[in-house]
């Protein structure tokens, strides 16, 4: 097999794994997605789109999914095309030698004729080759603007889950598994105060977690709310 050469410098996140995720109403395409990664090739449901606003996991899951099968020694692909779109639709050519592709981002190539038509062929030889395939966008499959109507049919083959934001309770949750995972103790108490002041999306709350842990680390201080004052000012 010819190794793949991707120009880019995409990498996946340590962070993002199916451990780290907190799903709240978001369950069920957890499930599926996990499900897709253990099952044999050619399952049925080998082709999954998510869809969904800023900072409700979309990419946290199609990265977790890429390491899972990194990690078996797998190939996989993750492709943020937002980030890559100016390499061109050649960047698609020969994906089908992966276990699993991942194209995250679908809205930026939508309605592009060169993509959609390179999209579209990558489709039918990864359905020929038995392999899987995720995909993400901020739209569902309906609201996205695909011109070609041979890719619009493609998309309807898709098992369709809509991502929503965690409730307050969940994201308190979430910042407590991430905080656990990383070896620090966060009260309720703690966390609900980072909440009540500090932006809401996870992306920019797990920053702080990150800045509030290598701050623990260095001082050696446990997670507590004069330590997050003293620590971040507030």
């Amino acid at each position: 097999m010819t190794p793949i050469q991707l120009p880019l410098g995409v990498r996946l996140r340590d962070d993002a794994t199916f451990a780290n995720y907190y799903p709240g109403a978001n369950a069920a395409a957890l499930g599926y997605v996990e499900r897709l990664c253990e099952a044999e090739a050619g399952w049925t449901e080998s082709l999954i789109y998510l869809w969904g606003g800023e900072g409700v996991g979309c990419s946290h899951l199609l990265q977790a999914a890429c390491l899972r099968f990194e990690q078996r020694g797998e190939p996989a692909v993750y492709l943020p095309l937002a980030e890559v779109a100016a390499y061109g639709p050649d960047l698609l050519d020969n994906l089908e030698q992966c276990e699993l592709v991942c194209l995250d981002q679908l809205d930026a190539v939508a309605g592009r004729s060169d993509w959609e038509e390179a999209l579209f062929h990558l489709f039918n030889r990864l359905r020929d080759s038995g392999r899987r395939l995720l995909l993400a966008a901020a739209r569902s499959p309906r609201e996205l603007p695909v011109a070609l109507p041979d890719l619009q049919s493609r998309l309807t083959l898709a098992l369709v889950f809509q991502l929503h934001e965690l409730s307050d309770e969940d994201k308190l949750r979430a910042l407590q598994l991430r905080a656990s995972r990383r070896g620090l103790n966060m009260s309720d108490e703690v966390g609900r105060f980072i909440l009540t002041r500090g932006e809401r999306s996870m992306s920019a709350l797990f920053e702080l977690l990150e800045r509030l842990d290598q701050a623990s680390l260095q001082a050696q201080r446990k997670l507590t709310i004069p330590f997050l004052k003293e620590t971040l000012g507030w």
